[in-house]
């Protein structure tokens, strides 16, 4: 099944994961540190949260979660035909799973990504919640390019893998 996936910035994780517990009367599917993501079935929705007090913004990124590699391919060679110019990203590590996707930037700049989960990336660090260890592990695309390079450093991960959007 393919969901629409709303990635927000938040300042606190905890009372964001409270909230939209409540919200959508369901727990997150996972939970690492300054991350949290719910598999909200009925509107099929992935939300997506981020610890990010220093956002301009509460909007993180947008996307479709597809069920399968073929129809991530099938929409690439859709949009390319199109005339869309797509940013390809192949087995990545991004908000703690390994994923292939690609971007594609709406005309009011607005990020979208299409992707497939193909496996669990750190699931050791499932419930903990603290900075510290969000700022010592690798695998969210909240922290960005400049903090995603920090990580890969520490992890001697590469670049693609420690900091995906």
């Amino acid at each position: 099944m393919s969901r629409i996936q709303l990635a927000l910035n938040v300042n606190d994780i905890d009372a964001a994961v409270d909230f939209y517990s409540t919200l959508f009367a369901t727990e997150p599917a996972k939970r690492r540190p300054g991350y949290a993501n719910f598999a909200v079935e009925n509107p099929p929705l992935k939300l997506v949260l981020f610890e990010n007090p220093t956002a301009s913004g509460t909007l993180n990124h947008l996307g479709v979660e597809r069920a399968s590699m073929d129809e991530v391919a099938a929409q690439a060679d859709r949009l390319e035909a199109a005339g869309l110019s797509l940013e390809t990203e192949g087995d990545v590590v991004c908000c703690y799973a390994r994923q292939s996707k690609h971007w594609v930037t709406g005309p009011d700049g607005q990020r979208w990504e299409n992707y497939v989960v193909l496996a669990d990336a750190q699931p050791e660090l499932e419930g903990r919640r603290t900075a510290e260890e969000a700022a010592t592990t690798s695998g969210c695309c909240a922290t960005g390019a400049a903090i995603g390079a920090a990580i890969g450093a520490a992890t001697g991960e590469t670049a693609a893998t420690a900091a995906c959007c």
